[in-house]
């Protein structure tokens, strides 16, 4: 898919009276008119590249290829990228151990899978009066990923709710 940006201008859309030719290690000032029939006699196209700069930065070239190399370069940047999502895992104050087990065997795999884990405690009724033993499952929780994670944001209560962010420990190469 070839797209054309609106803001790049070329040829005849090049309305500056002066401009600075550059291409091949060379760069001269000279009318647009003339650089226009450099690049007609050349069959290629006169594209300004650098619109902002006095005199305006222009260079011969095909421009069907310098958008096809644009496009393959951003195609390229687009696969490198890695999204990291945030993945989450709901706790109780009164969980048992081998519920805290389970849960950390899930967090693993997240983190394993280079993805944060937001773990969250929901405080309900009375159990408001005791957040200490949120920050205590919190603990547990954390000794038993402490290999594969580190804590981005340190557990911390809004509202009903505790809540940490934990992610993925970088591992280095050798």
């Amino acid at each position: 898919m070839l797209f054309i940006e609106k803001d790049i201008k070329i040829n005849e859309k090049i309305r500056e009276r002066e401009i600075r030719l550059v291409g091949q290690g060379e760069s001269s000032i000279m009318s647009t008119k003339e650089a226009l029939e450099i690049a007609r006699n050349s069959d290629l196209d006169l594209v300004m590249v650098s619109p902002n700069a006095k005199p305006p930065v222009c260079k011969i070239m095909d421009y069907n290829k310098y958008l096809y190399e644009k496009a393959k370069k951003a195609k390229e940047a687009k696969k490198k990228q890695k999204t990291i999502e945030v993945k989450e895992i709901r706790l109780s104050p009164t969980i048992e151990d081998h519920d805290i087990e389970i849960k950390a065997n899930h967090a693993k795999r997240f983190l394993k899978g280079e993805n944060k884990v937001k773990v969250s405690i929901r405080f309900r009724g009375r159990q408001n009066n005791y957040t200490n033993m949120g920050a205590k499952v919190f603990e547990k929780f954390l000794s038993k990923i402490d290999e594969l994670a580190v804590v981005e944001k340190a557990a911390r209560l809004e509202g009903r709710n505790m809540f940490m962010i934990i992610a993925p420990k970088k591992v280095e190469n050798k």
